[in-house]
C-alpha cells in the first residue's frame, strides 16, 4: 500500500508538470512608421522620445517652398479657366454692345433716309424728270442701307449669345483640369507637414532637423498602445485548453498586480527552440506560439522586450 502511495503522489507530479498554467514570455511592439510622401529637407521636428502623442498632432514638417508655389500656380490657374469660362458663357459686355446699338441706330436713319430718296426719284422718273441710271442709284443706296441694318442687328443678337456648346465644353473641361491640379498640389504641400494618424508614444525618431529625408522614408517611430502585445509559448499538452479570445493574467517586474490581457492569436504550428523566451526549461521542446493583448489603458506600463509571466485563467 505504501509503495502505491507514493505511485499515485510521483503520477499526481507529473501530471501537475504537464498542465502548468505559468508561462514565460516577452512583450512586443507593432510600430506605426510615419513618414512623408514627398522627399525634402526636415525643417522642424516636433516631439521628441518617450513623449506621448494624440491623433492630429503635429510631428513634423519638411520644407515646402517649392510646393507652395506650384500650389499658388494652380490657383491662378483655376481663376484664369473660371474666368475664360464665364466670358463664354456671358457674351459681349455691355458696353460693346451699345456700340452696336448706336451703330444700328445710325444705319436705321440711313436706310430711312436712303427709302424717302428712292420713293421721290421713282415719282421723279414716272414723269421724266430724271434719268433711268438716277432710278437705279437710289434703289441700290436704299438696298445697301437696308442690308446694314440687319446686318447689325443679326451683330446684336449674336453678341448677346454665349459661346458655342463645343466651346463651352472645352473651357468646363479645362475647369475641371484645372481643379484637379489645384487639389493635387494641395494635397503635395498637406504631406508636407505630417500629424499622428494615431495615439501613442514616441518610440523613436529616425532624423534631425536639417537633414534631407527621401520620399517615404520614416522620421518618426510611433508605438500606439493597442499595438502593445505579449508573446509567450506553451508546450503542446496546453495548447487544447486555450482559445482566442481567452483572459490571461500578466506579472511583469515592477507592476503592482497582474494585468489583464485577452488571447488574440493561436499557432497552428509548432516551433522548435523559438529565438527567444525567458525559461530555464529544456529548449529542445516543441513550443506553440501565443499572442494575447492586454486591455488599452493598461498597455502603457508595459515595454517592448521586458519578460513578463503569463498566467492562465
Amino acid at each position: 500500500m505504501r509503495c502505491v502511495a507514493l505511485l499515485l503522489i510521483a503520477l499526481l507530479a507529473g501530471c501537475g508538470e504537464s498542465t502548468q498554467a505559468t508561462f514565460q514570455g516577452y512583450v512586443e511592439g507593432e510600430f506605426v512608421y510615419v513618414a512623408s510622401s514627398q522627399a525634402g529637407r526636415l525643417d522642424s521636428l516636433l516631439v521628441q522620445r518617450g513623449q506621448q502623442v494624440t491623433a492630429k498632432l503635429p510631428l513634423f514638417a519638411l520644407e515646402s517652398a517649392n510646393e507652395a508655389a506650384a500650389q499658388q500656380q494652380a490657383r491662378r490657374q483655376l481663376e484664369a479657366a473660371e474666368a475664360q469660362l464665364k466670358d463664354l458663357q456671358t457674351g459681349k459686355r455691355p458696353p460693346e454692345l451699345d456700340v452696336i446699338h448706336a451703330q444700328l441706330a445710325q444705319a436705321q436713319a440711313q436706310a430711312h433716309k436712303a427709302a424717302l430718296q428712292l420713293a421721290r426719284d421713282r415719282e421723279q422718273y414716272a414723269v421724266g424728270g430724271i434719268a433711268r441710271a438716277q432710278l437705279d442709284d437710289s434703289q441700290a443706296s436704299a438696298d445697301s442701307s437696308a442690308a446694314q441694318v440687319r446686318e447689325l442687328q443679326s451683330q446684336l443678337i449674336v453678341g448677346k449669345l454665349p459661346g458655342r456648346d463645343e466651346q463651352l465644353r472645352a473651357q468646363a473641361a479645362q475647369v475641371a483640369a484645372a481643379r484637379a491640379a489645384l487639389a493635387q498640389a494641395d494635397w503635395k504641400l498637406d504631406q508636407k507637414a505630417v500629424m499622428a494618424t494615431r495615439s501613442g508614444r514616441v518610440f523613436d525618431t529616425m532624423y534631425r532637423p536639417g537633414e534631407w529625408v527621401p520620399a517615404g522614408s520614416p522620421v518618426v517611430r510611433l508605438l500606439p498602445p493597442e499595438n502593445i502585445k505579449l508573446r509567450f509559448f506553451v508546450p503542446e499538452p496546453v495548447l487544447g485548453r486555450l482559445a482566442v479570445g481567452q483572459a490571461v493574467s500578466v506579472r511583469c517586474d515592477g507592476c503592482k498586480a497582474a494585468l489583464p490581457a485577452k488571447i488574440t492569436y493561436v499557432a497552428t504550428e509548432a516551433e522548435y527552440t523559438p529565438p527567444v523566451i525567458y525559461s530555464n526549461e529544456s529548449r529542445a521542446k516543441l513550443v506553440y506560439l501565443i499572442e494575447a493583448h492586454p486591455a488599452v489603458a493598461d498597455a502603457p506600463t508595459l515595454h517592448p522586450g521586458q519578460p513578463v509571466e503569463v498566467a492562465l485563467q
